[in-house]
């Protein structure tokens, strides 16, 4: 049951998650396009400026007729923008009015106006079009978020029709060139990030190939190994989808949708993972019992919908006009909302395997201990983002300190699974090819765990194998044959501690 089960749980997670990825969002440097609206006052784009070297590169084009249209660029100090961004209360003018013409915060494109290098494109006033090309740098105290809009106050003809070009800037670095000043450094802390967990899968593997020499490798195992493969395409493409924007400033934004979706499915196994854990699948037993399957099931699928509701907002619902973090969203709080959920599941059920099987605190206590620090992460990184990073700081940190807080997960996780003598948390006792036949109530439990002799008046066990389950034999006397040997038996002495010592130092 727990075999088909998870085959549904993992193929719902694969096809809910990478639903989105499928949709072409536009959010690049390098813009062009048509306006087209019947409103006088439109948001056209917004960009992260360091001082003094971040640029705008423009060229418009619109009807003569329809003179005269301006640039408003507005900062996001100083109440500016929140002030006329989703404001119907204030007329055009009145938003026009809030910017001072002395700043260089309006460009007026019209030939009367030579800083905006407009011309008429031929001789026919009537019906010509003006043609405006030209550049401005920013001058701030620090990098600061610019937002650029598009006015038709005074004009002729109601609403705004322009073609666009614009080329937004950051030096002439190839790490900084194509970013926005709060997109700094996230391609490099990528590639580190690739190479570290590149890494780490290879170990992965090898801790596989040691597991699977001891008949260890359990499912559980497969599903960490999914997910730090998963974690390593999704970065390789954000790597080369980053790579490519920093080249010619577009990219390739549905290569940068799938690597995102890569990461949070997993996130998404890596839940599972811990869950199943924590019911002690693969630890204590052999499968979950058919109620706790459904259960489990659903609240994966329920959790993978609402991420994948979290990429359509970002990407298709999101406004804009707003530097948010997605997780102010209403599908980013149902998701922190879920987690913790998952966090008080996973409490409950590390807390019955632990009633049941005592013996297993050394591995259940480190895992309850830094994956609840792993559950509230999330949580407390929306907190700190919303409040206390700065706009122009946050997309940077936060995706260093996720990657840092993935790693750091996954790292621990190997280190329990490693199967050495050294290492008192090894959480697995029954090999696979003794599963079914520890199965023994109806709960699907395993046998207490062995990881060391056990004697008895009747029988003396000669085979000492930590990674094995003892299960003794009985004997009976059923021939005088057989009391004959069991007589022989109780003048033979059990094996020296030396003996067994030197036995389970030998197999190890």
């Amino acid at each position: 049951m727990i075999m088909v089960s998870s085959s549904y749980m993992l193929l719902s997670v694969v096809i809910a998650t990478f639903i989105c990825p499928g949709y072409n969002v536009v959010d690049s440097l390098h813009m062009e396009g048509r306006l087209s609206t019947k409103q006088n006052w439109s948001f056209l784009s917004r960009f992260c400026f360091l001082s003094n070297i971040g640029r705008m590169e423009y060229k418009f084009v619109y009807s003569k007729a329809a003179c005269c249209y301006n640039v408003l660029l507005y900062f996001d100090g100083g109440h500016q923008w929140s002030s006329v961004y989703l404001n119907d209360s204030k007329s055009c003018a009145e938003k026009e009015g809030i910017l001072q013409p002395s700043s260089n915060q309006i460009i007026n494109l019209t030939v009367d106006y030579r800083w905006s290098n407009c011309r008429i494109h031929n001789s026919s006033m009537e019906e010509g079009n003006l043609i405006c090309t030209g550049g401005r740098s920013f001058r701030s105290l620090q990098e600061q978020w610019w937002y650029i809009a598009i006015s038709n106050c005074r004009g002729k003809i109601e609403g705004i029709y322009l073609d666009y070009d614009l080329e937004l800037t950051n030096g002439h670095s190839f790490w900084t060139k194509q970013f926005s000043a709060d997109e700094f450094g996230i391609l490099e802390t990528d590639i580190l990030f690739l190479l570290l967990f590149s890494c780490m899968f290879v170990l992965s593997i090898v801790v596989a190939n040691n597991l699977q020499g001891r008949q260890m490798l359990h499912v559980t195992y497969k599903i960490f190994m999914i997910c730090l493969f998963f974690e390593v395409l999704g970065l390789l493409n954000l790597c080369i989808a980053l790579g490519t924007y920093a080249s010619d400033g577009v990219g390739n934004e549905s290569l940068k949708l799938f690597g995102r979706g890569l990461g949070t499915a997993a996130e998404i196994f890596f839940l599972l993972l811990l869950l199943l854990l924590a019911n002690g699948f693969t630890v204590t037993r052999g499968r979950l019992s058919y109620s706790g399957t459904i259960k489990m099931t659903v609240f994966i699928t329920l959790f993978t919908i609402i991420n994948s509701t979290l990429f359509i907002y970002e990407y298709m619902l999101s406004d804009p006009g707003l530097v948010l973090y997605v997780f102010e969203s209403p599908a980013g709080i149902g998701v922190i909302i879920l987690r913790f959920f998952a966090w008080l599941w996973f409490s409950r059920s590390t807390l019955i395997t632990l009633k049941h099987y005592p013996e297993k605190q050394t591995f259940y206590f480190p895992l309850y201990g830094i994956y609840s620090l792993w559950f509230f992460s999330q949580p407390l990184m929306v907190l700190i983002s919303a409040n206390l990073i700065p706009k122009y700081m946050r997309a940077k940190l936060v995706n260093a300190i996720d990657l840092l807080i993935d790693l750091l997960a996954y790292g621990f996780f190997l280190s329990l699974m490693r199967p050495r003598t050294a290492n008192k948390n090894f959480p697995y006792h029954v090999r696979t090819s003794q599963i079914g036949s520890c199965e023994t109530d109806e709960r699907q439990s395993f046998p207490h765990c062995v990881y060391q002799s056990n004697s008895t008046s009747d029988v003396h066990i000669t085979t000492y194998d930590i990674f094995t389950v003892q299960q003794p034999t009985t004997v009976t006397s059923s021939s005088p044959n057989t009391n004959d040997q069991s007589d022989d038996e109780e003048h033979t002495s059990p094996p020296s501690y030396e003996e067994v010592a030197a036995d389970m130092v030998e197999t190890l």
